[in-house]
């Protein structure tokens, strides 16, 4: 029986192979086949009629190469059979498609030949990925393929399918835009998808069975069959690039969340089956170490699983015209790694968003200060990390379903908001000491940090705030709402939206929601209605945003330069201007005021004669809403002021 674990073995000295031609590759005559495992004995190459069950029809031995690459060429016609890779390396493994496989049958455990230029949709050849001038540029909106449409007022034919993302002119039962076109109405710039890459939770024959988000990953490089018209064809493919299409026609861009940082099975994963060890990092007793909480951690600082990683980000960001990557427990991947994804991209095509969870789920046997955590961001280039610190001072502990933050009754943690608006970068009027979950300013551009206050993990932001305010009244909470937003979509730095956020999406007030039902974790498209006006009042912040260049300063110094707070303390208050900004034509100043008190306050306005209210408890108008007087401004419960002057 084989031994796992692997203290006995100097990973270093595995021969590294730098050639782009990994994989089953389709030629005019046949196929060429390679596959790196050094430690391999002897490899044989199954052919199949079909992606499960029934015996193979051609069984090819491989032949060792040089750095540890197995390959032959194969002749005939291949195109439309499948495949399997069998490795012995002292014992025969169990049968893979391959850690490169590009297209798979039904629930991805053969590999599927075909030629990508065959699974292009029409129009593909004129797809265009979005570009924006800078990070701060963005709007990103986190969403689940099967969530957006599954729900019976959704509108949507393609249920739960990468193509109700192409459906144009869907609406609610109450007449309101759903699907694309209300991502359209909302007006952010990129959608978020949570992992679209090949997971292994749900049966693909029988995706209505069981629901998961998909952070349990199988195969890294072709997507995900349950979300396809048939998973057991190419139509995954061509699906997703109908996906990138859709949003791409409507000048929306494309975030995939990937799982690099751990596989969903362990001993019975592809890298293991291929090459035993290499692809982890283990403790010193030589068993897999776990700071995913998953039950492994991929070693990305080893020399082919960095190749690996970066030919796998390359790959969907050039084949499916992807616009950026969020990166799953980042602060598990070395910081190397990640820097040099960065550059890899960069060559491809500038301006790919790169992103994270800058931490772990538990210890790692590879020290922080290589690993891509939060507290070394700075040292990451242009890559941000998720501000857990402003998304707790907001709501509260993100675990403790009770506690309240700034938006829901808590003082006293008004630094930490203020940590938040100047988007985690070093500000001299932010009391550090006072900020409970930071204790330094671990951004070094406003670009490398992500704002939110909730997402698919945890609490959606309405149950939160119905959990720690049981005492509140219906139209509090709503207040409550429209004031995580207008910080969030105010503050400096990329602003990130959680789904449905925009018409108060409950999960019922599930914590976890990873493998509930569509009932718990469908938008219910009946709630646009239900709460209207809280969906246009995060429409109308987010054109405010896109419209002010003072909401999106490009640096840290700028931050520092043209954002003052205020220096008159008010409890549960956040207060500040910005001055002479950049690119700003309409107004000189600009006064933010944020009161999450439950009783009206008032504040100083300086003295520049006549504001301009843009914002305030009920409405955005960039046009104005009314005029005040120089000297004070008086500002409702819990909600926000924005005034500018000339």
């Amino acid at each position: 029986m084989r031994d796992w674990t692997f203290n006995h073995i100097d990973f270093s000295t595995y021969p590294y192979y730098d050639g782009d031609d990994l994989g089953v590759y389709l030629t005019e005559q046949g196929a060429k086949i390679k596959i790196w495992a050094p430690t391999a004995l002897e490899i044989e190459f199954l052919v199949y009629r079909q992606s499960h069950g029934g015996n193979p029809v051609r069984k090819e031995q491989l032949i060792p190469g040089e750095n540890g690459c197995w390959s032959i060429e194969l002749q005939g016609r291949l195109s439309g059979l499948y495949y399997t890779f069998r490795v012995n390396d002292g014992e025969w493994l169990n049968e893979t498609p391959g850690i490169d496989a590009r297209a798979v049958g039904v629930n991805g455990k053969r590999g599927l030949f075909f030629r990508p230029e065959e699974t292009n949709p029409s129009g593909w050849e004129n797809d265009r990925p979005v570009s924006l001038g800078n990070p701060v540029d963005t709007i990103l909106y986190e969403l689940h393929v099967r969530d957006f449409s599954i729900a019976a007022n959704s509108g949507m034919e393609h249920k739960g399918k990468f193509q109700a993302f192409t459906e144009k002119g869907t609406k609610s039962p109450d007449g309101l835009c759903t699907g694309i076109d209300h991502l359209k109405e909302l007006g952010i710039t990129h959608v978020h998808l949570l992992p679209v890459a090949d997971f292994f939770s749900v049966d693909e024959l029988h995706p209505d069975e069981k629901y998961n988000w998909g952070y349990d990953p199988l195969n890294y490089n072709t997507p995900e069959g349950s979300y396809a018209l048939n998973p057991d064809d190419l139509s995954r493919i061509t699906g997703f690039k109908q996906l990138v299409m859709a949003l791409h026609e409507s000048g929306i861009g494309v975030v995939m969340d990937v799982v690099y940082n751990h596989t969903g099975y362990t001993r019975r994963s592809w890298f293991n089956q291929t090459v035993p060890g290499y692809y982890y990092r283990q403790n010193p007793n030589g068993t897999f170490s776990n700071a995913t909480g998953c039950g492994n951690e991929i070693a990305s600082e080893r020399a082919m699983v960095r190749k690996f990683i970066i030919d796998s980000i390359c790959y969907w960001a050039n084949e499916y015209h992807i616009d950026g990557f969020r990166f799953d427990l980042m602060g598990v991947m070395d910081s190397e790694t990640m820097n040099a994804v960065r550059l890899a991209l960069d060559q491809l095509r500038p301006g790919i968003l790169l992103y994270g969870e800058g931490w772990t789920a538990d210890s790692s046997p590879m020290p922080e200060q290589y690993r891509a955590v939060k507290a070394n961001v700075a040292s990451l280039d242009r890559i941000a990390c998720f501000n857990d610190d402003f998304r707790d001072a907001l709501k509260g502990n993100n675990f403790d379903g009770k506690q309240t933050g700034f938006v829901s009754g808590k003082t006293l943690n008004e630094e930490a908001v203020k940590f938040g608006v100047a988007a985690a970068c070093y500000h001299p009027q932010i009391v550090y000491s006072y900020v409970e979950s930071s204790s330094f300013a671990w951004a070094d551009q406003p670009g490398q940090c992500v704002n939110y206050v909730s997402c698919h993990d945890n609490y959606t932001l309405f149950d939160k705030l119905m959990l720690s305010r049981p005492d509140a009244e219906p139209e509090l909470i709503v207040r409550m709402q429209k004031l995580a937003g207008a910080l969030v979509l105010t503050s400096q730095g990329i602003p990130f939206l959680h789904a449905g956020v925009e018409f108060c999406r409950t999960k019922s007030g599930q914590h976890n929601s990873y493998k509930s039902p569509d009932r718990v974790n469908q938008l219910d498209w009946s709630r646009k209605k239900e709460f209207q006006d809280v969906f246009l009042y995060y429409q109308r912040l987010i054109h405010l945003r896109k419209r002010v260049p003072a909401f999106r300063l490009r640096s840290a110094s700028a931050i520092r330069r043209h954002l003052k707070f205020s220096l008159a303390y008010q409890p549960g208050v956040v207060s500040y201007i910005i001055e002479d900004c950049p690119g700003e034509t309409s107004w000189k100043t600009i006064q933010l005021v944020f009161n999450a008190s439950e009783k009206p306050i008032s504040i100083e306005l300086p003295r520049f004669g006549k504001w301009t209210v843009i914002a305030d408890e009920t409405r955005v108008n960039l046009e104005g809403i009314r005029e005040i007087e120089a000297g004070q401004a008086v500002v409702s419960p819990v909600s926000m002021m924005i005034l500018a002057a000339d």
